[in-house]
């Protein structure tokens, strides 16, 4: 069993006070088309491992591929929403590399002749500052298979006594988008790598082209990184770390590559120019394999596919069906919601922006869908380290809680024990108060009982409520609170709070 070594880092202060980053970013998309890039198998995710295949995806001797006209569409809106130039006839090329996923010892690829080139993206960051991304192209291609280590402790192949490999997802198409250098980012590149990786997964599924959940891979990053001292203009040496599938972990992933590469350079050594592997567990990375630079894939025309050629109807047609513009739409619900700015960043920084949009088409009012989602479920969703969208409340749920709690048959710290037990699978949000016995006490008699135990046991607060001091009466209330366990209507309490002393509200 191979052992993990983690290299030596700089701190990122000091390798900011000395290095330059330069940045470059490959975005894999995986399209959500029914069937894959060059042939009928299905294009399904989590279907028993090797079942969704043909002789084209399996590479067997003979077959010929097809391409996929739908998967061509995704790939023209992604360049038109990337701001690209399309261009008027693509060609397909044979990239040649062996590795045990891809089972032709080539991937359908292409190269020289992109479907879509020339664009940019423009990024805003948390503090509001946008910085413009250029893409050099994005192109069409297919999925490698996936490979599963068994035996390791990691789930990855250092360790690892054997692996297995599943081919449903060779062939499902891909458009791999591949940015210009980035220069400039300076002490912000890791912020500025996550949030175009999120820009990016946005666009798509705004798209409607692909699922885009970097859980199942459906977008994956390969992130570059390269250090310059300040004052030269050529690159250094850049290092490659790939698929990495979480916003957060590219985030971690440049940074710690800077770390990285500062303590090499500061240690006399060289960068060597290879691909990394992420480590979530110890946010780190690892050397994988030298890097091949293009002239090592021996690419050539693919001879069984055609060139695709595309006409300016064909494009205009695909540009009418983009959907609103990200940016637009941000601006647009910031507007509609009545959310400062500061509001509105923290929502979209949170990634809750879409579950809010959800939870008020379902009738909750704007400001509870935010008062929900940034703060009870971010808050489970801080402690579980996980997406807000992963802890497994819905719109629905919320809209429900809500109305119980205007109806006043629940407070907000009941609703909180209520979803703890829909969560834990107790039923539906009456079902939980009937069996937890959470309803609020709103019959004046308990309520009066524990007003005079309350009011007994503070003579002092009673006494500088009924000298005039009103805003002491949130003790008594506060009294009452704690002993009917959270359940009393406190709006009821003070009002009865007030008529047993004799003073008005």
């Amino acid at each position: 069993m191979s052992v993990h070594i983690q290299d030596d880092t700089l701190s990122f202060e000091e390798a900011m006070e000395k290095y330059d980053p330069v940045l470059g970013f490959e975005v894999h998309v995986e399209l959500s088309t029914n069937t894959k890039m060059f042939s009928d198998a299905p294009n399904v995710f989590g279907d028993e491992p090797n079942t969704n295949v043909t002789p084209v995806c399996l590479g067997m001797p003979g077959v010929l591929p097809v391409v996929n006209k739908t998967a061509v569409e995704y790939s023209i809106l992604i360049g038109l929403a990337l701001n690209c130039k399309i261009a008027e006839s693509c060609t397909f090329a044979r990239k040649q590399y062996f590795y045990p996923d891809t089972p032709k010892n080539f991937q359908t690829s292409q190269y020289e002749d992109p479907i879509a080139y020339d664009g940019y993206l423009d990024i805003e960051l948390e503090d509001g500052t946008v910085f413009r991304v250029e893409i050099e192209r994005a192109h069409m291609e297919e999925d490698a298979g996936k490979l599963t280590h068994m035996g390791g402790a990691a789930g990855r192949i250092q360790g690892a006594d054997f692996s297995l490999v599943d081919y449903n997802r060779s062939g499902v198409p891909l458009v791999e988008i591949v940015t210009k250098p980035i220069e400039g980012a300076g002490s912000r590149a890791p912020e500025l790598a996550k949030a175009y990786v999120a820009a990016v997964r946005e666009i798509v599924k705004n798209l409607g082209v692909s699922d885009a959940k970097m859980e199942r891979g459906n977008v994956r990053c390969d992130a570059n990184v390269s250090l310059r001292p300040y004052g030269q203009e050529k690159f250094g040496t850049r290092s490659e770390t790939k698929n990495v599938n979480s916003l957060r972990a590219v985030e971690r992933a440049v940074r710690f590559e800077i770390q990285r590469h500062a303590a090499v350079l500061e240690s006399g050594n060289k960068i060597v120019q290879e691909t990394r592997h992420w480590h979530e567990d110890t946010r780190s990375t690892t050397s994988g394999r030298p890097k091949s630079d293009a002239d090592d894939y021996r690419y050539f025309p693919e001879p069984d596919l055609v060139p695709v050629v595309t006409t300016t109807e064909w494009i205009e047609e695909l540009r009418s069906r983009l959907p609103e513009p990200p940016a637009e739409r941000r601006k647009r619900l910031q507007a509609d919601w009545g959310y400062s700015d500061a509001e509105f960043r923290d929502v979209v920084n949170a990634g809750v922006m879409d579950s809010i949009e959800e939870t008020i088409a379902a009738g909750a009012s704007a400001q509870v869908a935010r008062k929900w989602w940034m703060g009870e479920v971010s808050r489970r969703a801080k402690e579980a380290e996980v997406d807000p969208t992963e802890v497994g409340v819905s719109p629905e749920l919320i809209v429900e809680l809500d109305r119980l709690i205007q109806a006043g048959k629940i407070n907000d710290k009941l609703a909180r024990q209520v979803l703890d037990g829909v969560l834990a699978g107790e039923g539906t949000p009456e079902e939980v108060i009937e069996a937890r016995g959470l309803a609020v006490v709103s019959d004046d008699g308990p309520l009066l009982e524990a007003i005079d135990a309350a009011l007994a046991a503070q003579p002092d607060v009673a006494d500088k409520i009924r000298g005039g001091k009103v805003q002491a009466v949130g003790a008594i209330v506060g009294g009452v609170m704690k002993a009917t366990r959270g359940q009393a209507d406190a709006g009821r309490v003070r009002e009865l709070i007030l008529e047993r002393l004799g003073v008005q509200g």
